[in-house]
């Protein structure tokens, strides 16, 4: 029989969002450790005939999660075509299909049907007898979106009769895109008091078409314009027909306007449009009837380089119009604004541990990256700190933004002119409106930092004049911030080297209470548990005192993010065994922090084997603590620290979050110049949870 873990989520109609209940479940399972598959029963291509017939585009985004390591393939069962000609042959194939899967996962997440078959209404009785052989429980979506709450009601409690009919076992019940506040008597909406329902808020964003899939429903193509920018969603679709002043009057922010392509004139005034700061953000333009400017008009427009996307189509513009109005947005790879506000909804909209409670999911012993990164996000939206990116002219930033707050990660400060930050933003579709962006020339900040960075630096002869020079540099405004209180953490170095984001900090912030140096640790993430490196980012060739202090600040930053600090101060001998200055600075640097923190457990030096490997432990060091079992590394030099991360790295699969840096006051992290926008994002929740533990 399957794992209770194995979870159906049905609907009894199309467009009821079960993309984004599916996208929430996974984000559950997987963050409890678990193997988790993915499995769409019945689909309109058979596998193997994905490159003929084109692709699931639901099922291809929620196989590329993280947490999924299936093939395309492996997921599919049968067709709809399989079904008519022959339905319990096709229910035989899919219980084969999903045991082979299952066999490979701890948990599986099997997607019903998408009515896409003409709506038929045994589809949903069909979806309770796959859930029935399958023996799996069923979660039950509905669409609140446009209906009265007699209306969903009534739907779900048919729905519920329907699947009990076939023998299928409901677990909860999901009202999916409602309209308003929830309902006031949740209760009655099942009509069982013990099956819980949650309501899941109607966000119109998750259903726009991209421009892309504006582009190929009028079969275009693309005349000018960024491609990158073909993934922004289209808000609004509107008619170039009238004149320019009242056309100017109907634009909104991603709009897509369409108009023949002989109207040069409704085409410059866009691009004017798009290009004065005061008029809303375009998506894109769509050019009928076959036809582009020509002559030295269309040579305007192509030296103008407009970054929008200008797509041309043979048809005409009643029927684009049509189609465009018609077509309805998808949650496909490249919408990741789409997946994060699919996410924040329902991380804001549903109880999940009850909901794992309901599938029986034990609590996992070993940490995996993926829980690890998902606890870190969590821990972050459960008390939210504002963080100040200063490199608001990065695209890496502005996703990155995009994503902690959709998520609720942080409340963030962005650096850089506002409307050149937010003008870019909104080009790339991206929505960064509850951000703070604000520039280090504004007068008031300026004068307030100049005035403090002075009083700080008066040893050093610094003058207000000089001082106000400096502080408009992003790195001196943002540590400002983090300083004065306007920002409890900063996250730089996108663009930025290692010493410009971090040298501010030695000036302003300063090192905490009982510790002189500043230090970076990376925390590991192995295949089944985190360990915290130290120092690999900042000190070349520590003294012993400076070893004990990366040794102390390591221990808290390891516990501070769920990690029992066990320190191995490593060396190329172990205990008495070798001598020389090299060892005897690790031995120096063990005896410091037994003294100052006899409350560590600490073991050194010690080779890295006997730190990690329990066999020679008990050969080397029999009787310790730490040997073995070793949790926190901090190696000699940081030659050795960043070589060993980064072979860890590469040879282990490691995932390496950070450098965190420790030991400021107030924190302060740096990134790598080729960072992703994940690591970013990890970082801003690092910043996030320091800052939750940093003195007010």
């Amino acid at each position: 029989m399957p794992s209770k873990r194995t979870i159906v989520i049905a609907s009894p109609e199309g467009e009821s969002g079960k993309s984004t209940i599916a996208l929430g479940v996974i984000d559950l399972l997987v963050r409890q450790g678990l193997r988790v598959g993915v499995f769409r029963p019945v689909s309109r291509v058979a596998a193997g005939q994905v490159a003929v017939a084109g692709r699931d585009h639901v099922l291809e985004m929620l196989l590329e999660h993280d947490g999924v390591d299936l093939s395309y393939d492996d997921s599919v069962g049968v067709t709809y075509e399989d079904v008519h000609a022959d339905p319990d042959a096709a229910m035989s194939r899919i219980v084969a299909r999903f045991h082979e899967i299952s066999a490979l996962c701890d948990a599986v997440l099997v997607l019903g049907t998408d009515y896409t078959d003409v709506s038929s209404p045994t589809e949903l009785a069909f979806n309770a007898r796959i859930a029935a052989n399958l023996g799996a429980p069923v979660l039950l979506v509905v669409s609140g979106h446009g209906r009265a709450d007699e209306e969903i009601r009534a739907l779900t409690q048919i729905g519920l009769v329907e699947l009990r009919n076939n023998h299928a076992q409901p677990i909860g019940v999901m009202i999916n895109r409602y309209d308003g506040p929830t309902p006031a008597d949740l209760a009655a909406v099942t009509a069982d008091p013990g099956l819980p329902v949650w309501v899941v808020p109607e966000e119109t964003f998750l259903h726009a078409p991209t421009v892309a899939q504006l582009m190929e429903a009028v079969d275009g193509t693309l005349w000018l314009g960024d491609p990158e920018l073909l993934s922004r969603e289209a808000l609004d679709v509107l008619v170039g027909a009238m004149s320019t002043e009242h056309l100017l009057d109907h634009l909104s922010d991603g709009a897509v306007v369409i108009t023949p392509g002989d109207r040069s004139d409704v085409i410059l005034s866009l691009l004017s449009a798009q290009a004065a700061a005061s008029f809303p953000s375009l998506a894109g333009i769509i050019l009928t009837g076959g036809l582009t400017p020509g002559g030295r008009t269309g040579q305007l427009i192509a030296g103008l380089q407009p970054h929008v996307p200008i797509i041309v189509t043979e048809q005409d513009t009643f029927p684009v119009a049509r189609t465009a109005g018609q077509t309805t947005g998808r949650m496909s790879l490249d919408a990741t604004r789409k997946i994060d506000v699919a996410r924040g909804l329902f991380e804001a909209s549903v109880d999940g541990a009850d909901l794992l409670a309901r599938l029986e999911v034990p609590r996992p012993t070993a940490v995996t990256p993926l829980m690890f990164e998902y606890e870190l996000i969590e821990r972050a939206r459960g008390d939210r700190r504002r963080v100040v990116l200063p490199e608001g002219s990065d695209d890496r930033i502005l996703r990155a933004a995009s994503s902690v707050l959709a998520r609720g990660i942080a409340d963030l400060t962005i650096l850089g002119d506002e409307v050149a930050v937010r003008a870019r933003a909104a080009e790339l579709g991206l929505d960064i409106s509850a951000a703070q962006v604000l520039s280090t020339h504004d007068p008031e900040h300026v004068e307030r930092y100049a005035a403090e960075y002075t009083r700080l630096r008066a040893h050093k002869g610094m003058t207000i004049e000089r001082a106000r020079e400096v502080v408009t540099d992003v790195s001196y405004f943002g540590t400002l911030m983090v300083h004065l209180g306007d920002a409890d953490g900063m996250v730089s170095g996108a663009a930025h080297t290692t010493a410009h984001t971090i040298r501010p900090s030695f000036e302003i912030i300063k090192t905490a209470p009982g510790i002189s140096s500043v230090s970076g640790v990376f925390l590991m993430c192995l295949e089944d548990r985190v360990l915290v490196y130290g120092d690999c980012a900042v000190i070349p060739d520590p003294t012993a005192e400076q070893l004990a202090d990366v040794a102390i600040a390591s221990a808290a930053t390891a516990a501070q993010f769920g990690v029992e600090p066990r320190i191995a101060m490593l060396s190329y001998s172990t205990g008495e065994s070798g001598s020389g200055a090299d060892v005897d600075k690790v031995r120096a640097a063990t005896a410091l922090v037994k003294e100052r923190r006899p409350d560590l457990s600490v073991e050194g030096p010690i080779q890295y084997d006997a730190a990690v490997d329990v066999a020679v432990a008990a050969s080397k060091l029999p009787g310790s603590d730490v040997a073995g079992r070793a949790t926190v590394f901090v190696f000699p030099d940081l030659n050795t620290g960043n070589n060993t991360y980064k072979a860890v790295q590469r040879s282990a699969g490691a995932v390496a979050v950070g450098p965190v840096l420790q030991g400021l006051n107030k924190p302060v992290n740096d990134l790598s110049r080729g960072a992703l926008v994940q690591d970013i994002i990890n970082t801003v929740a690092i910043t996030a949870i320091q800052a939750q533990g940093a003195p007010e």
